[in-house]
Parts: C-alpha cells; sequence; structure tokens
C-alpha cells in the first residue's frame, strides 16, 4: 500500500482548462479515506494550491512554489521552507526589467506582475471561473522591483521568466545562470494551455523559466513530510509531467508520469498513465491505489 501520494496540479491533475472531473474528485478522496495521504505538490502560491486542496478534500498539507514550502492546511502554517530572500528577488528583477524580460514573482499568498500576460493570464481566465476565496491572487503593479522593495515582503516562492521567442528566451537562460545561489528550470519546450474567450479557445503558449532557491525541489519537501508522518520512501507514489517534478518521480517508490509529459520525464518513470486531458492521475489511482 502506498501511505502518500504526491501529485503535481498543472499539466497533471489540472486538464488544459485547469479543471478537475467529478471521477476524478471521487477517487482521490476514496484514496485518502483508504488511508493514503494525498498531498497536491505544485509551483503554485500557496493560497491557490490550498482553495484547491480544501474543495478536493485532501487537506491535511501541500507542498507550494515547486518544494520551497509545506504548509500545514489544518493548523494554518507553513512548516518547512527554503525561501527566496528579497536581496536574491531584486537582483533577478533588476537583470529582468534591464533587458525587458516578462517576469513574474510568486508569495505566499499571490502572484506579483506587471501585465496579464502568458502564466499570469491564465490563472486570470481561471479565475473568471471561481468564487473570490479560490481564485489565485493576481497583483498587478505598475514595478514589480519597486512594489517589493516597499512593501516590506520578505518571503519567496519562485519567480517565473516567460518569452515566446525561443531565441530570446536562450539568451535569458544564460543571464540567469550567472546568479548564484539560485536554481534555474531547464525546461526545453513550450508551455501549452488553453482560455475560453466565448465559445472559442485560445491557446496561451510560451518558453518559460522557474527560478527558486538553491536546492529546491518537490522530493525534498516530500523527504521533510516523510520523516514527519513516519513513512519510507518505497511507500511513496507521485505523478508529474515536467522538469520540476523530476526529482520526486526518481526517488519515490513508484514514480508516474502523464502521457503529455516532457519525453525526458518518460525516460525516467516507472510508469506512463494517459494525459491530463484523458483522466491520466484517474488511472493511476484506480491501478495503483485503489486497486
Amino acid at each position: 500500500m502506498y501511505k502518500l501520494m504526491a501529485i503535481d496540479l498543472d499539466g497533471t491533475l489540472l486538464n488544459t482548462y485547469g479543471e478537475v472531473s467529478e471521477k476524478t474528485r471521487e477517487a482521490l478522496i476514496k484514496a485518502k479515506n483508504s488511508g493514503t495521504e494525498v498531498v497536491l505538490a505544485s509551483g503554485r502560491p500557496i493560497s491557490s494550491t490550498e482553495s484547491l486542496a480544501i474543495e478536493l478534500g485532501v487537506d491535511n498539507y501541500l507542498i507550494s512554489g515547486n518544494g520551497a514550502a509545506v504548509y500545514d492546511i489544518k493548523n494554518q502554517k507553513v512548516i518547512y521552507d527554503r525561501f527566496l530572500t528579497k536581496e536574491q528577488v531584486l537582483r533577478i528583477a533588476k537583470l529582468c526589467e534591464e533587458n525587458s524580460f516578462f517576469y513574474n514573482v510568486y508569495t505566499e499568498d499571490e502572484v506579483i506582475a506587471s501585465s496579464l500576460n502568458y502564466n499570469v493570464l491564465f490563472y486570470h481566465k481561471e479565475n473568471v471561473k471561481k468564487i473570490e476565496e479560490k481564485r489565485t491572487h493576481i497583483n498587478i503593479v505598475q514595478n514589480i522591483a519597486e512594489y517589493i522593495e516597499q512593501s516590506g515582503k520578505d518571503k519567496f516562492l519562485k519567480i517565473t521568466v516567460c518569452d515566446e521567442s525561443q531565441f530570446i528566451f536562450n539568451s535569458i537562460m544564460k543571464r540567469l545562470k550567472e546568479i548564484d545561489g539560485i536554481d534555474v528550470l531547464e525546461v526545453a519546450y513550450m508551455s501549452r494551455k488553453k482560455i475560453k474567450s466565448g465559445t472559442d479557445d485560445v491557446d496561451i503558449q510560451y518558453f518559460y523559466t522557474e527560478i527558486t532557491n538553491q536546492n529546491v525541489n518537490k522530493w525534498s519537501a516530500i523527504e521533510f513530510l516523510l520523516n514527519k508522518l513516519q513513512i519510507q520512501k518505497e511507500e511513496v507514489i507521485t505523478i508529474g509531467d515536467n522538469i520540476n517534478d523530476k526529482e520526486m518521480i526518481e526517488n519515490a517508490g513508484l514514480g508516474v508520469v502523464m502521457g503529455n509529459s516532457n519525453p525526458k520525464m518518460k525516460e525516467i518513470a516507472n510508469e506512463i498513465v494517459a494525459d491530463n486531458n484523458s483522466e491520466g492521475v484517474l488511472e493511476a489511482l484506480n491501478k495503483f491505489v485503489l486497486s
């Protein structure tokens, strides 16, 4: 029996429109009731991940910021963290602004951006379908660096940098890697999501990277929970689709990836299930947890 199941959100549990099917919801509750600790492990802010965890009924713990924080939902507190410092964030912000790179900063409870574009636009469109308390809080400011300097905030989960041009994006990656004390996620393909505009589907496609403090990943956060809950790594199943899920797929007792996954992820996975639009997580639940 798997005692802990960690599931990525975007591209994994959520379909292209950011939704979870009713069948998958029911299966998650069955897994929890059968004794498996179900943990959402996302790059999203704590508040956004928490609202979904509560909605799905898997509301004990969550992992946010790609492993930058573990949050105890019942007690409403961060119990593990590897935040970026204000100094690190401002250095990256300066580089992005000097080179006109689009970027946004994730705190525990919001995404700070200068405009609704790329990943921020997807969150905005996703919010339209949700009641206020379940929305991802997007804070649009005129100058991100100035806002951070003046806001008093000092805990930052990650920074996302995006661009539609692969040439420009490669330039972004090269410059970011010159900064010490951070990890820069190597994503080799475009993010592809869909939003509804009236009756039409609109594609949102862009190259992106995510920047965290050094040695931040979802598996390190999971290991903290394993020690706390006295669970062995062999008793863990993880499900993901992208490079930010790499460590948790490699180290878990069973690492499962989606049919829509990055090809590199398929090479390291123990199992491959259907894509995120074809109930891949439900397939994994039925096959490995509820059987």
